[in-house]
């Protein structure tokens, strides 16, 4: 590997002379000077003395360079049987308008908007127009629940919310208004305006302080691009954290742009023109880096999909797609993988469609299980590649550089460190481990351009989460080994988030809404492995004295509790009630053990919930395991 080796052995040497060539590959108003400096906290701050717009330099630079003919996005919205394609000029005029109509509601500089929006062109193009204006968006995923969404709202304190009348489902329309609503009420933060899309399926009604998407962008008058400082907040996207109470990653300006850019290159081989998919959500970290900023900071062309991967009976969406937009790089998560798996075992749809433009296939958001990738391999003739990333990091930490220098694949490996991520893995005494030995795997500082700049409003947070463990590194949560060749094996979480269907949900904050019903006395939920979703949640409880109730009945209340309160995407199992929690000495419940159980690690439990039996088995386990304090002590 001498071209990556001499890459990623430049990135970590001279970090500030590696990224000031990258830096210079993007339009700047006012090209940095000082391209690293440290903050009194001892974490990198990326390019501060340099000025851009990134909605200019996603947008207004290739209208500028000739590009403005060529589409920017392809909708395609099997849901509503709707296509569209906008080119640059299109895209870069609606937006420009759209922030024009947001400046007229008092959005500047500065203020934060919040968008709840399903996977229409109008989020992409509300993202962008607060780009344009300096303002700071903060999306949050459709799916959530009006509780999650108000949570959001209190922390970010949004001048504006953006929505939309509905979002659509295969089988049925979910009206947005009444969620926003429900969510505004509750919060104590109250934004001024409401800007509502209208969508045919649906039309909500409007009421004091709601404006009307297509009448505000219609009478705007457009606004030019502000200049922002390249440290100045881009957007904040929370994620779900230990404690259950999200964190909202500040995501900076200038450093993610010159990531982003450079990714597309490197990890991705894009090209101006080329077409990229990522059949993610705008809600996501996946969604705001490679279906929004990327693809158009590099000059391609993205494809914004309003769908599921299958749609009974037909399980070739995905391959549709890729043959009708001449997608040459397609990133998605596993999950969807083993949804078009189990409706086409044999892979029958991939030979109804042309797929010779594809060259690469890029997965990530959980662990690529080796069956899946098998599959994959033995059906497509490209490159199969898992790589690993984070909200927190913004682009890939690891992976195959297809645009750089491609490599042997190993299944169940992410690959290779990206240039400008030390990745190192870690024993308990934060040693470096050896090859094979498993540990907390970490990234050395300086982060490169483009990880988070913190948490919104809570810098001890910020070190706290992710500094404190080990001096001079970021603590991924992740554990994992690197092999002899240099290879990095993700093998999980290693805290009390758990993973399902590529998105991160906090135990703790499950165990919060189960708690709160009055039956419960306590409460645990950890994470059991699922064969298609990668894991799901299960709740574990202790009733109080003096229940009468049918337990059925109350594990269906719980369930609804935690759809309610989170959202359909959290997705409890099953309650199971038990007699008793193992605690430490102290009271504190031994998760670690609770995890080796769900994992069937141990006492012979089975590893996945597949079938009943594995359920009841650890229903069965967890009433008659007792821990008496000398094996609390040693278990921990």
């Amino acid at each position: 590997m001498p071209r990556y080796q001499d890459e990623f052995r430049r990135s970590i040497e001279s970090p500030e002379a590696f990224w000031a060539e990258q830096a210079d590959r993007l339009p700047w108003f006012t090209p940095p000077r000082t391209i690293l400096r440290h903050d009194d906290q001892g974490h990198a701050r990326w390019y501060e003395d340099g000025e851009l717009n990134l909605c200019h330099a996603a947008l207004d630079h290739h209208v500028e360079q000739g590009r403005g003919e060529q589409a920017a996005i392809h909708w395609d919205s099997p849901v509503t049987d709707q296509k569209r394609t906008l080119s640059y000029r299109q895209l870069r005029d609606r937006v420009a308008c759209f922030a024009g109509a947001l400046r007229e509601l008092g959005v500047g500089y500065g203020d934060r908007v919040v968008i709840y929006m399903p996977m229409v062109p109008e989020a992409l193009i509300a993202m962008m127009a607060c780009a344009r204006l300096g303002a700071v968006h903060s999306v949050v995923f459709g799916g959530f629940a009006p509780h999650e969404l108000a949570v959001r709202i209190e922390d970010a304190e949004p001048r504006v919310v953006v929505t939309a009348s509905c979002g659509i489902e295969i089988d049925r329309i979910v009206p947005y208004k009444p969620i926003v609503d429900e969510a505004l009420a509750s919060s104590m933060h109250k934004p001024v305006a409401c800007v509502l899309l209208q969508r045919e399926n649906h039309v909500a009604e409007l009421d004091e302080g709601d404006h009307d998407w297509e009448a505000l962008e219609a009478s705007a008058e457009p606004a030019a691009c502000v200049p922002v400082k390249a440290t100045d907040p881009l957007y904040i996207l929370y994620t779900s954290g230990t404690t259950g109470r999200p964190k909202g990653v500040v995501r900076d300006t200038g450093g993610y742009g010159v990531a982003l850019h450079y990714s597309m290159e490197t990890v991705y081989d894009m090209a101006p023109g080329e077409v990229f998919f990522s059949a993610s959500d705008v809600g996501w970290v996946v969604g705001h880096s490679y279906i929004v900023y990327a693809p158009l900071l590099r000059g391609c062309t993205t494809v914004v999909y309003e769908g599921k991967p299958v749609r009974t009976p037909d399980a070739g969406a995905f391959w549709r797609l890729i043959a009708e937009y001449r997608v040459k790089s397609f990133f998605t998560a596993p999950t969807a993988f083993r949804a078009i798996k189990k409706e086409d075992p044999e892979g029958e749809w991939l030979s109804r469609y042309d797929l010779s433009c594809l060259e690469s296939l890029f997965l990530a958001g959980e662990r690529l299980d080796p069956p899946t990738f098998h599959w994959l391999q033995d059906r497509l003739d490209v490159p199969v590649i898992d790589h690993w990333w984070q909200t927190e990091t913004g682009w890939p930490v690891a992976a195959n550089l297809q645009g750089l220098e491609p490599m042997p694949i190993k299944a169940g490996s992410a690959t290779v460190p990206v240039p400008g991520f030390d990745v190192r893995v870690l024993d308990r005494e934060g040693r470096r481990a050896m090859a094979q030995e498993q540990g907390a795997v970490v990234i050395k500082e300086p982060m490169p351009p483009g990880c988070l700049a913190g948490i919104w409003r809570d810098p001890e947070r910020f070190h706290s989460a992710y500094m404190a463990a080990f001096p001079g590194v970021y603590l991924t949560g992740d554990g994992g080994y690197v092999d002899e060749e240099g290879y990095l094996f993700i093998m999980g979480r290693t805290d009390d988030v758990i993973n399902v269907a590529g998105h991160r949900l906090s135990t703790g904050e499950m165990e919060e809404v189960v708690g709160a019903h009055p039956a419960v006395a306590e409460c645990a939920v950890i994470g059991i492995q699922d064969a298609l979703k990668g894991q799901v949640p299960v709740g574990l409880v202790i009733l109080k004295d003096g229940f009468t109730g049918d337990e059925a009945l109350l594990e269906a209340e719980l369930i609804e509790r935690v759809r309610q309160w989170i959202g359909p995407i959290a997705c409890l199992r099953q309650v199971l009630v038990v007699d008793r929690l193992p605690k430490t000495r102290s009271g504190k419940i031994l998760r670690k053990l609770l995890r080796n159980i769900a994992d069937g690690q141990a006492y012979g439990i089975p590893s996945t919930i597949d079938d009943p039996a594995s359920l009841e088995s650890v229903h069965g386990t967890m009433r008659r395991h007792r821990v008496g304090a000398s094996q609390q002590a040693r278990l921990e």
